[in-house]
């Protein structure tokens, strides 16, 4: 059976409260970087705004934790405060209800609730938990998106440090269910440790077997790719022939890597300023309409924390953004909705074997994009 979107259920502003409720106030920030007090704060939930008496507008590039400001086109964009300019028009209101004209819709893709008991067991995901038929829904969900969406991946080094994983998703880039990459300055290093030496962090990929002075072999590949001049460069004179980053060079399938403190080299593409890695990954996140986060908690809670649970496409047709967050530790999963997103579903197991098994399935119903 072929995926099917959920039918989005748009609020009626022709009931109580909405229909009664005022229009949304706004007023001028004081300076750069600044909101005006009461400002209101973005959600990751479809959020009208009543502009005029009657005329709701929907939110579209949303993210949490942001600001609303009114263009001198008229239309309504979202902001990170830091984006602010002194005298722009930023809405006013804490109410969510219509009360001060903002309405946020938590309903928007409300299924049936299945009949529960008041007390049952396995109520909530652990390592326990049975999840193939979350492996069943992304093997629907994937091929739909390939063609119609934009699937972004969130990975951290654990999906390179195994030879099948790592195959599985240079694979799974080839078939085009990876339509964007986000990372750090580990993941790129320890794949392209794996093209030069076969190893990560010393370890060859497939025996685990520790190898003599392996723990170089990651300063090595930084180093290499340094003098070399880039990562491009280095896969255009040969140095590097597989892995994922040569993969994603091949198919010209964009990524960021976004560096932290702890970083070796780094490499020359990593953006090392946290708030320009920030908006390069903004750009990524607002495009998104499933995201899978693998064996990464700060990158993760990074992403969810720019993905709203929605996507407007063009025609203002509005749909939901997937978020499956994979990771063997409980805790990181449940960090991830603590932290607002809200919508993000685990899959509690590691990563390789998630990639793996991920990649077989789509493998045995693959047909060419398109």
């Amino acid at each position: 059976m072929a995926f099917a979107l959920p039918v989005y259920h748009p609020p009626d502003f022709g009931e109580p409260p909405l229909n009664t409720a005022p229009v949304v106030s706004f007023a001028p920030a004081p300076a750069n970087g600044l909101a005006p007090g009461n400002y209101h704060a973005t959600t990751i939930f479809p959020e009208y705004l009543q502009v005029q008496k009657g005329r709701w507008v929907l939110l579209q590039n949303s993210r949490m934790d942001c600001v609303v400001a009114l263009a001198p086109d008229g239309s309504l964009q979202v902001k990170e405060f830091r984006h602010l300019r002194q005298g722009e028009q930023v809405a006013l209101g804490r109410g969510e209800n219509g009360e001060e004209g903002i309405f946020v819709h938590t309903g928007a893709f409300a299924q049936p609730q299945p009949v529960a008991e008041k007390f049952a067991f396995r109520t909530q995901p652990s390592r326990e938990t049975s999840f193939s038929i979350d492996y069943d829904e992304l093997y629907e969900l994937l091929p739909y998106e390939r063609d119609h969406g934009f699937i972004l991946w969130v990975a951290g080094p654990a999906a390179v440090f195994d030879r099948d994983s790592r195959e599985a998703l240079v694979s799974l880039i080839r078939q085009g269910y990876v339509h964007g990459l986000l990372a750090g300055n580990a993941l790129a290093t320890h794949d392209l440790e794996a093209a030069l030496f076969q190893t990560a962090l010393g370890q060859e990929i497939y025996c685990k077997r520790p190898v003599p002075l392996g723990h170089y072999h990651h300063l090595d590949a930084l180093n290499m790719v340094r003098a070399a001049g880039s990562m491009a460069r280095a896969m255009e004179t040969g140095l590097i022939k597989d892995g994922v980053m040569h993969a994603l060079w091949q198919a010209q399938i964009p990524y960021v890597l976004a560096g932290s403190i702890r970083d070796d080299g780094p490499l020359p593409e990593v953006i090392t300023d946290a708030l320009q890695a920030q908006d390069a990954m903004r750009a990524f996140c607002s495009r998104a309409t499933t995201v899978i986060a693998v064996a990464t908690q700060l990158h993760s809670i990074a992403a969810g924390n720019m993905i709203p649970g929605y996507h407007v496409l063009a025609g203002g047709r509005v749909r939901p953004v997937y978020f499956f967050v994979v990771d063997m530790s409980e805790f990181a999963a449940a960090k991830l909705a603590n932290r607002g997103s809200l919508a993000a579903r685990s899959i509690l197991t590691n990563a390789q074997d998630f990639l793996v098994i991920l990649e077989r399935g789509l493998s045995k119903r693959w047909c060419p994009p398109g």
